[in-house]
């Protein structure tokens, strides 16, 4: 812990561990837990549906003064959520809440008595709502409910009214829920313009940002083996309907145009649907190095067609000087990003962009021209310092 005995009392609520960091609100939720315990006396409160290691412990518990990691059984999640369906909440809210954690987490504010309350995601809510006597921030990140909207159609038609009655209550949550706190942020101008609340103009837009760890990566000695690469969680569905799109669309157009270019697909978990196609495309699954994987690529591609927020391998790709191409939807998320990123909605206009840019891709000025980007807007330490100027104001 990096704070001084007289640092105020910060409890951070979140809905997974904040290590490994292979998804985006524990890469999040990481760099707030390094930067913020400079000047906070941190205790952690994390609800998990997987086993947290002791060695990922470890990587987290030089930021806190106290970790209290409460697991969430999937199967009590699920039937939590069965039950949900006699209620009004997001089916997710039932799934994290869990009432004998409700009385701990209520205990332990009493013992800890925070200064401040930062809670990731609307999930983790519900145990803190009702507590005043302290200031609270509420971390939306994304829009949750306009991901699920996107999600309806995609589904299987069983399950397409519970996606539709989640998104509806979604939307009606995020606006109740608003009230019981008094800061907001938020990952995107995007995101918040979605968000249904005559105050959402007020709520702080806090990027992610990309780590000195992917800025200072010497890649000079790393022999590009492939034409293409995407990078994600595999078993997040906006990505693989990522992977999906590479296989069946991309791929073609691009044999039409006699183009059999070297793809890599590399991230945690990937899916039976990712797997599938490992005959069309290399997929590597979890790698140590995640660089090594953009290294190893000329062009990175994301082409993402659902989901929300900001799309953290787009940074990482830009910080290591990689040309890339994305959706208006991902797009939408960055700003002053016009000439850095390339945009394309299907797989011609996509085919189009990789063509163009594997004519350049190792133009040192354009590559530096990324670096500079990433390290103007997305530097974690000044995001982080935004945040902690927020919850150290007074209301």
């Amino acid at each position: 812990m990096n704070s001084t005995e007289t640092s105020k009392k910060l409890v951070i609520i979140t809905s997974r561990f904040p290590f490994p960091l292979e998804k985006g609100d524990k890469l999040r939720a990481y760099y707030q837990l390094r930067d913020l315990s400079k000047t906070w006396e941190i205790h952690l409160i994390a609800l998990s549906d997987v086993e947290v290691s002791d060695s990922d412990k470890a990587e987290v518990a030089p930021f806190c003064s106290s970790m209290h990691i409460y697991p969430i059984s999937k199967w009590m999640g699920y039937l939590r959520v069965v039950l949900g369906l006699f209620g009004h909440r997001p089916f997710q809210t039932y799934y994290f809440k869990k009432w004998t954690y409700q009385r701990r987490v209520r205990q332990l504010l009493h013992e800890i008595q925070p200064d401040h309350i930062l809670a990731q995601l609307i999930r983790t809510t519900e145990y803190v709502k009702d507590y005043h006597a302290c200031n609270k921030t509420l971390d939306y990140m994304d829009i949750l409910s306009a991901g699920v909207q996107k999600r309806i159609s995609l589904a299987p038609r069983l399950l397409q009214p519970i996606y539709e009655s989640e998104w509806k209550r979604l939307q009606k949550y995020e606006h109740v829920i608003y009230d019981y706190f008094e800061h907001h942020t938020i990952i995107s101008s995007h995101d918040r313009d979605q968000l249904m609340h005559p105050q959402k103009n007020e709520v702080l837009v806090l990027p992610n940002g990309v780590d000195s760890y992917f800025l200072d990566f010497d890649n000079s000695s790393i022999n590009k083996e492939f034409d293409i690469c995407f990078i994600g969680n595999l078993s997040y569905p906006p990505n693989v309907e990522a992977v999906k799109f590479i296989a069946l669309q991309l791929v073609p157009e691009l044999k039409k145009r006699g183009l059999n270019l070297r793809i890599l697909v590399s991230g945690a978990n990937p899916s039976d649907e990712v797997l599938a196609f490992k005959d069309i495309i290399t997929i590597t699954g979890w790698v140590d190095d995640i660089r090594t994987s953009y290294a190893k690529s000329k062009v990175f591609i994301a082409p993402m067609f659902i989901g929300t927020g900001l799309q953290n391998k787009i940074l990482e790709a830009l910080a290591l000087g990689l040309p890339c191409i994305t959706t208006p939807l991902a797009y939408k998320a960055f700003e002053q990003a016009q000439g850095i990123i390339q945009v394309a909605s299907d797989a011609v206009e996509f085919a189009d962009e990789i063509m163009a840019q594997l004519k350049n891709h190792d133009d040192p000025n354009m590559q530096s021209e990324r670096k500079m980007f990433i390290q103007t807007h997305y530097n974690w330490e000044q995001i982080n310092a935004n945040l902690n100027g927020l919850m150290g104001s007074k209301k």
